[in-house]
């Protein structure tokens, strides 16, 4: 009895992916697209409908024949929580199942000195704000997604221990969570997400290639390969912070190697480097924002650089020349269709693209470099929330969990089975 079973979870999830994404809105083109008989369709859908997955809506435009009924996937059936935990930042927010954010919020945080639990603590305050705020008629909760720092073991759902975030190594995000508002939970790097979130969020990119590289305060990557995140082995690709781009023993990374390119193009760096500019008198508009606001981050310097001040042009074009080296090797081995770049640093615009372009088409091989494109990410701030939303939704609506949480009656019986 097994494989029916799995053969009808496999048909409704690829029907319902096939609407989700655009693919196909009517049963005869899901028919076409999948070759699955005219019955066999109409039966799935059916299940879908009731289930409450699709609903139909507006005929479809006359091909000849009587129109056809569109389908449309019921992004409101469900909500999904959803949070991002940065650096320097922690954001959090209110999904619908098609990745759309009805509501989110961001505050400053030192996420690197803070342990879990005060940490994990604010953003379950802030989730029961979006909750409360919630109409008496609103979706029920779905599910939660959560991107954290640092590599991730995604089966476990908590962070891979690392020396640089004291108590997070093996601490159970997902089990937490998953308790404390009784539904599933999935757990990853925050930068997985935020390449998710652009690859799932913004069609018109239209690749099944994609780098999405976080100049935050240190540098890091999500790569899709085949229209899939990959997350290598231990879930550490993407580290591309961690590429040496110098021969210089004295540039001692807090990972213990020499030359990486966070020291270069990390924003903490970056930062670090303006401040002692601005003390030494080497910017004066630096040193004007130090004075104002007793401190200089990787913003100011974009910021600076976009208005012409010459050091901080300096600076980035150094680091637009040290990231186009990473970005070329990666080029060279993954072969993306599009490199996206995001954060903070980023702001500087044109200025850093051009850089890393220069770099990055001189050192790729030719046949890696052609119709590359290296563009600055549209969805910003907002990709990991998006991506975080989309892993959720995957999730739940896969052949492995759809069938046993329509048997339960909701998603929310699939949280002791997610997180056990």
């Amino acid at each position: 009895m097994a494989a029916p079973v799995f053969e009808t979870a496999q048909t409704l999830c690829t029907l319902l992916d096939m609407v989700r994404t655009g693919q196909a809105t009517t049963r005869p083109e899901l028919g076409a697209r999948t070759g699955l008989g005219r019955k066999l369709v109409t039966q799935r859908v059916a299940d879908l409908l009731s289930h409450g997955l699709l609903e139909e809506a507006e005929l479809a435009p006359s091909t000849g024949g009587r129109s056809a009924r569109q389908l449309r996937f019921r992004r409101r059936a469900g909500l999904v929580l959803v949070a991002e935990l940065g650096y320097t930042s922690i954001g959090v927010g209110l999904a619908d199942l098609g990745g759309e954010l009805l509501a989110h919020h961001e505050e400053p945080t030192d996420a690197v000195a803070e342990r879990p639990e005060p940490l994990l603590n604010r953003v379950e305050e802030l989730f029961d704000g979006l909750l409360a705020d919630l109409p008496r008629d609103a979706p029920s909760l779905w599910g939660v997604g959560i991107g954290v720092l640092g590599p991730v073991d995604a089966a476990a759902g908590c962070p891979i221990p690392l020396s640089l975030m004291a108590g997070w190594g093996g601490y159970p995000v997902r089990k937490r969570l998953a308790e404390r508002f009784d539904v599933p939970v999935w757990v990853d790097n925050e930068v997985n997400l935020m390449a998710l979130g652009e690859y799932r969020g913004t069609p018109g990119h239209q690749v099944e290639d994609l780098a999405y590289v976080k100049l935050g305060s240190g540098v890091g990557a999500g790569l899709i390969s085949g229209g899939r995140l990959s997350r290598g082995a231990r879930g550490s690709a993407g580290e591309i912070g961690h590429v040496n781009v110098v021969d210089d023993p004295s540039a001692v990374c807090r990972c213990g190697a020499t030359g990486c390119l966070n020291l270069y193009a990390g924003g903490s760096s970056l930062a670090a480097e303006g401040s002692a500019a601005a003390r030494a008198g080497h910017s004066p508009a630096l040193a004007a924002r130090l004075e104002a606001r007793g401190g200089i981050d990787a913003r100011d310097i974009a910021e600076e650089a976009r208005a012409g001040d010459p050091y901080c042009v300096s600076l980035l074009n150094r680091a637009g020349k040290m990231l186009g080296r990473a970005l070329a090797a990666l080029a060279n081995i993954t072969n993306p269709s599009l490199v996206l770049v995001g954060g903070g640093v980023a702001h500087s615009g044109d200025l850093l693209l051009a850089a890393i372009r220069e770099e990055v088409y001189h050192l790729t091989f030719p046949s890696a470099a052609h119709d590359l494109r290296i563009e600055v990410s549209p969805l910003s701030d907002r990709a990991g929330l998006v991506g975080a939303a989309f892993m959720v939704a995957d999730e739940l609506l896969s052949p492995a969990r759809l069938p046993r949480w329509i048997d339960a009656g909701s998603p929310a019986g699939l949280a002791e089975v997610v997180h056990s």
